[in-house]
Order: structure tokens, then sequence, then C-alpha cells
């Protein structure tokens, strides 16, 4: 079982990060706890890899401040580093080796001293399913077996922090399975933060989302609950009671309740029935819904609450002006 520990493995506060003129990161707030596997979602150009980058130490802050395991990153970079494992989202390696000499290359890099170097490169190996192909050369390699290097490389040093950039991009669907699932296994050993534009891979793999739009947070919640949202779609069909069905006078009577945002009326298949698509926002509308159809004197034979998805729930949130 993972230990939580009092400090949050991330601490963002007031975050920004300028490009000259352009303001890539606009005052971004977040904690991220030890031991919990985080989606990091946005569109592109939202800032997720410049977030990354600065958790990384590779790129400097312009305002707030960025924490890792208590550290502040631009007072002690060398310790931050120390902490993270960083897989890139072009997985930059070296073709020419074999798995077995960029591993130890890595290693070096990372400084593990030499009596527990090999004994970590093994666990990375065996990690990340690699023994097949330990001696191979890189270059060698399908896709999906370097993305497997590109996650020993990250792990080698068993750091506590582990920021994944799209790590399986550009993967077939077994492949991205295979590394769905060894990242929730990694997720058992230390937290992830991981990037990707395949949200039913964040949903089934992360425990909690956060979204980000022009640099701000805009969500920050568990998958369920954002695919769940707060707002929704509801399936509507009534029948003629004591006389026709006032379609329009009921339409308009719909639209009055708190929350309707849209009412579309479509034709039924018997003569006199409809039925209605209902779109609302903040509050679940069903109980008012029931009382102003039967208040029309309309017979209601189906009120169903449409699911919402996680994908509706992204776009809402990263296309508001």
């Amino acid at each position: 079982m993972r230990e939580l520990g009092a400090l949050p493995m991330i601490e963002i506060t007031d975050l920004k990060k300028s490009y000259g003129d352009f303001q890539a990161i606009k005052g971004l707030n977040f904690a991220v706890p030890k031991g919990q596997v985080v989606g990091f979602l946005g569109p592109n150009g939202a800032g997720k890899s410049t977030t990354m980058k600065i958790l990384t130490s590779y790129l400097s802050y312009s305002q707030g401040s960025v924490k890792v395991g208590g550290i502040e990153v631009s007072e002690d970079s060398k310790a931050t580093r120390a902490l993270v494992g960083y897989l890139a989202e072009n997985n930059p390696q070296y073709e020419d080796m074999m798995v077995a000499e960029y591993l130890s290359f890595i290693a070096d890099i990372r400084k593990i001293p030499r009596e527990y170097k090999q004994q970590k490169i093994t666990r990375a190996v065996e990690r990340c399913g690699l023994q097949s192909v330990y001696h191979k050369d890189i270059g060698q390699l399908s896709k999906g077996f370097r993305q497997r290097v590109g996650l020993a490389q990250a792990i080698v040093h068993e750091p506590q922090l582990l920021i994944l950039d799209e790590p399986t991009s550009g993967l077939d669907p077994n492949q991205i399975i295979e590394i769905r699932n060894l990242i929730k296994e990694l997720g058992q050993e230390c937290t992830v933060l991981m990037s990707t534009h395949i949200l039913q891979e964040a949903q089934s793999t992360c425990e909690r989302i956060l979204i980000i739009n022009n640099g701000l947070l805009v969500a920050d919640d568990t998958p369920e609950q954002l695919a769940r949202g707060d707002f929704g779609s509801i399936y509507l069909e009534v029948a003629p009671g004591d006389g026709p069905v006032n379609i329009n006078n009921l339409k308009d009577s719909l639209l009055k309740i708190t929350g309707i945002t849209q009412v579309l009326v479509e034709p039924h298949e018997l003569a006199g029935n409809y039925v209605l698509n209902i779109r609302y926002e903040h509050s679940d509308p069903r109980r008012h819904l029931f009382q102003t159809v039967v208040d029309s004197r309309s017979i209601l034979l189906e009120l169903r609450q449409q699911k919402t998805s996680l994908e509706e729930t992204f776009r809402r949130l990263t296309t508001k002006s």
C-alpha cells in the first residue's frame, strides 16, 4: 500500500510563464498528493507541456511557486530532477545503442551508485517487459517497445514523481492497452502526472483529472464526476391526455424551468405523440419536467436522463470564450 505523505508531491501556486509577449501560463494553481495517478488534459496550446517542462526543471517560470516534494524548483533544480522521471512526447533515444547500453548510459547520467546500478536497471527492465529486447538495438524495435524503453529510462532511478507527455502517442490499440496497464502498475509505486489527448485513456487510467485551457485550470475532479458534469440532456416522450398535446405551449413552459437551455421537438411514429430532447445546466430538472407535463394535461410516456461523457465535458470546458 502506498503511503500518502503530508506534503503534496506537486504544489503549484499562481504559476505564470511567458514567451516574449505571449503568456502561456496565466496563474495556474493545483496540488497533487503523493501516490496519485493524475491525468493532465487540455487542447493544443493550453499550457500542458510548458507546465510539465517547468516541473522537470527544463524551463524556468516567470512568476509564482512550483514545488516538487516540498522543494521549490527554482531554488534547487538539481534536487528536483533527482525526484522526477520524465518521458517526453517525442521520446528521443539513441537508435544505434542497444537497450542495455542506453539504460546503462541513463543510469550513469542519473548518478546511480555503481553497486546499485545493475540492480536498478534490471528492475526497470522487468517492470517494463524489456527482457526479450534487452540486447537489441533501439532502432530495431517497434514503436510499442520504444515507448517501454522510454518508460524504463524514466523510472530507472526510482523517481517519486513520474511525468508522462502523451505516452501512447502513435501506438496501435493493443500497444495502448499494454502501456496503459503498465502506467497503472507504476502508479502503485510513485505519483504519476500524465498528459494525453485520448480521453478514454485518462478515464480508465487516472484517479483524478485536471483540465487546463488558455493557461488556467478549468476543472479538477474524478473522471466519474467530470463525465457526469453539471449539465446533460433528457429524453421526454408525451402523448395526448384529455385532448391533443399543445406542443408549442408545452415547449414554452419547459423553457421557463430554471436550468433548461434548449428544447428540441421531434415527430413520433404515433400521430399525436411527441419526443422532446431537453438540454439543461447546473441542476437536475426532472422533478419540474414531470410536474410541467402533468399540468399540461398530457400523458408522460417516458422521461430518461441521457448520459454525458468526459469528451463532452472536455469540449464544453475548453471551448468557452
